[in-house]
């Protein structure tokens, strides 16, 4: 039984966002404000082709980026004008990222990976647990070489969650592995979302990966064009791209 959303608490409020950015001479018109709310527990994915604004409007939900025009807060709190010290802070505990070239560090094992985070969150799970919640407890002291795209990609997913972010933003999570990989790591982002009841916002090109979403939201060229509530979620295996 999935949890009903439409009384749980608002976590993101963006109003009326716009981004521009000036590459030489040029400005460049990323987002033309964007309004949306984001709940508490909810899985929202974002779609669109690439430059439609999608990345931008994940780097300033995370706090990675602020708006030119516009505000958002963080519930209730105004990241807009938020001390660089403050948007850090806020990063560091409240937001898990996930992004599609898996960032970890090569030198390290999947237990060190999720250490890096676990040793300066305040109120971490322990590195063990977060690998087990992502199907990697007889991986963990593997390299990023000996390990497949998709067990790194999970790598990744754990050392997200391992600080109990309160929101994790998942920017083209499938976007570098083949469709079966890609399923699976998307099984593990629903699992992981079910297990922690964390919000999740999925950022992808793929129309078919909509289909797991409580809600999606559609962008074209800086701007939200339709938003929608999916009456039934399909799961990953059930998705076709």
């Amino acid at each position: 039984m999935h949890t009903d959303h439409t009384r749980a608490d608002v976590i993101f409020d963006v109003r009326d966002v716009g981004k521009t950015y000036t590459m030489g001479d040029v400005d460049v018109v990323a987002l033309r404000s964007v309004s949306l709310t984001i709940r508490g527990g909810e899985l929202l994915v974002i779609l669109g082709a690439s430059g439609s604004g999608k990345s931008t409007l994940l780097n300033i939900l995370g706090g990675l980026d602020v708006p030119s025009t516009g505000t958002v807060s963080f519930r209730g709190t105004d990241l807009t004008h938020a001390t660089d010290a403050k948007l850090t802070a806020f990063r560091r505990k409240s937001v898990g990222f996930v992004f599609q070239f898996y960032n970890i560090i090569p030198s390290l094992t999947a237990l060190e990976n999720v250490k890096l985070v676990t040793d300066i969150a305040d109120d971490p799970m322990d590195a063990r647990e977060a690998l087990q919640l992502v199907g990697l407890e007889d991986r963990m002291h593997h390299f990023p070489s000996q390990m497949s795209g998709g067990e790194q990609q999970r790598v990744a997913i754990a050392r997200a969650i391992a600080k109990k972010p309160d929101v994790l933003l998942c920017d083209e999570p499938t976007g570098a592995l083949d469709y079966s990989t890609g399923v699976k790591v998307l099984d593990v982002i629903e699992h992981v979302h079910r297990q922690l009841d964390a919000t999740v916002a999925l950022i992808t090109h793929n129309a078919g990966i909509a289909d797991m979403a409580d809600r999606v939201i559609k962008m074209r060229s800086g701007e939200i064009v339709e938003e929608y509530t999916n009456a039934t979620r399909k799961t990953p295996a059930e998705l076709i791209w």
